[in-house]
């Protein structure tokens, strides 16, 4: 399915970026402070998606273990299956892959789906950034736009496919650091063009890091192919989260007669007679199979997934996610 997103959308004005981009950045860090201190709190290994890497107390196996985690000594010993229980670093370092690809820059619903990037970013750094935990990104925008035909009468060539534009943010602690991160994630213009998802996941593989947590922020709309195998590699070594946005018009149609809608990321423009039901529902049925290949690529690779949509509560959903992560690595057991 073609990323296509309604003419209609509301532009923001290019002067009041900057403005608009920082007053974002300050109501997010007091919305996030408010809603997630408190509703998360706990030990250390509660706040992340990962079973952690440090080794910690055994305990007798039951079904549904990991059985990766056998503790073989102990089960020879007392002839019984026991498992060893893992418990997160004190020290955590986190990346971040961040798409920002042309297609971000839509929505339908109560944000865009760059906002909806740029909050969840907000939510992960205040999540990882306390006890001296280490925080970096890599961020990826669509290709340069190219440079302008040498006479007037001659076509603007289309906007270039490749790896697009990526930047690396090192990984360092402390919150001055962490707001210069999200600030660097906010302040990147959307550049038209394709860009490499695959290639931007796979600046978390090198050079190879200790194994930490690693989170990908995308709408995914990528062909699987892209990034699935660079996502597989990424899971050897680190705990990985996929959190996928989506707008509810990537789902389904309305039905509101002719539709003009733009290619974000090529420029290309059509018309949809979206008054025509037998074309909702084929639109609507390769929207699901897309997002099911999505899912099962994630699946696939061993990540955590995260869905996140223009039209709900992202916070809502966030904390959500990370009870129920918790709840299904601590049930029968004693913290």
């Amino acid at each position: 399915m073609a990323r296509a997103a309604a003419v209609t959308t509301p532009a923001r004005p290019a002067d009041a970026g900057g403005e608009r981009n920082e007053a974002v950045l300050s109501r997010l860090q007091l919305l996030v402070t408010r809603k997630l201190d408190g509703l998360l709190q706990g030990d250390y290994a509660g706040l992340l998606p990962g079973p952690g890497s440090e080794a910690g107390e055994s305990r007798e196996y039951r079904p549904g273990d990991d059985v990766r985690r056998m503790d073989w000594p102990v089960t020879a010993r007392t002839t019984t299956p026991h498992v060893r229980r893992t418990v997160a670093d004190r020290e955590l370092e986190t990346w971040l892959a961040v798409d920002l690809s042309a297609s971000l820059d839509f929505g339908t619903g109560r944000w865009l789906k760059r906002d909806v990037v740029v909050a969840a970013t907000a939510a992960l750094t205040h999540l990882t950034v306390r006890g001296g935990n280490r925080i970096g990104a890599v961020i990826g925008t669509g290709a340069p736009p190219p440079p302008a035909p040498a006479r007037r009468w001659r076509p603007a060539p289309a906007p270039p496919a490749g790896p697009g534009v990526l930047t690396r943010v090192p990984a360092r602690s402390g919150r001055r650091e962490a707001q210069a991160l999200l600030r660097a994630v906010a302040h990147t213009p959307l550049r038209p063009g394709r860009g490499d998802l695959g290639a931007l996941v796979d600046l978390l593989n090198r050079p190879p890091r200790r194994r930490g947590l690693a989170v990908v922020i995308s709408d995914f709309l990528a062909p699987p192919a892209q990034w699935g195998r660079p996502l597989r590699k990424l899971r050897v070594r680190h705990d990985v989260l996929a959190i996928e946005v989506v707008d509810p018009r990537e789902l389904e149609l309305p039905d509101v007669g002719v539709l003009p809608v733009v290619d974000p990321e090529t420029g290309e423009l059509h018309e949809v007679q979206t008054a025509d039901p037998r074309l909702r529902r084929r639109y609507a049925e390769a929207a699901a199979a897309q997002r099911g290949a999505i899912a099962a690529e994630l699946r696939a690779a061993g990540a955590g997934h995260l869905l996140l949509r223009t039209d709900r509560d992202w916070l809502l959903d966030m904390v959500r996610f990370v009870a129920a992560q918790r709840h299904a690595r601590t049930r029968g057991t004693t913290r």
